[in-house]
């Protein structure tokens, strides 16, 4: 928003999305990248931001032996799909963000695989959103179970992210995320 703080709700219901955004809501992170068919439609109506996040499966069902033959070809393919039905609807290319969905419905390889190619989303040409921060895979790799202990892979991850081109990260320590990339 000019001038001020912008203001995303976090939904997968168009229904949810309008009453967010009626009630002064910029922008919809939609973990379900339009799994709602209304959902383009209220954006537009809007004019708001929007995010579309890949995910296999439901958050109920997403970690239930995820399968990919090329894990990045094919969330690559979904976020350029899902990008194409924004556009159909009417939603301007510099509203949208693409997530890659790290930790919805991966194993940790493919996490990271995915961070190991950050430059084939951003070559789809959207601001590229990327939520590492404390997430399980993380903890695996360091050995900890404890997400408050996921901070130094955090970081990481932000900087990492940062270089490959992400315009956006999300992070529960911005002051160390910020140090870390500048």
């Amino acid at each position: 928003a000019p001038g001020g703080p912008c203001l995303s709700l976090d939904t997968r219901s168009a229904w949810v999305a309008e009453l967010g955004l009626d009630a002064g809501a910029h922008a919809v992170n939609d973990i379900s990248a339009l799994g709602d068919a209304a959902m383009a439609a209220t954006v537009a109506r809007f004019g708001a931001g929007l995010v579309l996040m890949h995910m296999q499966g439901t958050p109920e069902t997403m970690q239930r032996d995820p399968r990919y033959d090329d894990v990045v070809t094919e969330v690559a393919r979904f976020l350029a799909e899902r990008l194409e039905r924004t556009r159909a609807a009417g939603i301007p290319d510099d509203r949208v963000a693409l997530d890659p969905g790290i930790g919805f419905g991966k194993r940790v390889e493919h996490n990271l695989l995915i961070l190991r190619s950050l430059d084939r989303f951003v070559a789809l040409g959207q601001p590229l959103l990327v939520g590492a921060s404390r997430k399980r895979f993380i903890g695996t790799v360091l050995g900890t179970d404890d997400p408050k202990r996921r901070d130094a892979g955090s970081l990481a991850c932000a900087v990492i992210s940062a270089l490959a081109g992400a315009s956006i990260i999300r992070t529960h320590d911005v002051r160390a995320a910020v140090e870390a990339i500048r």
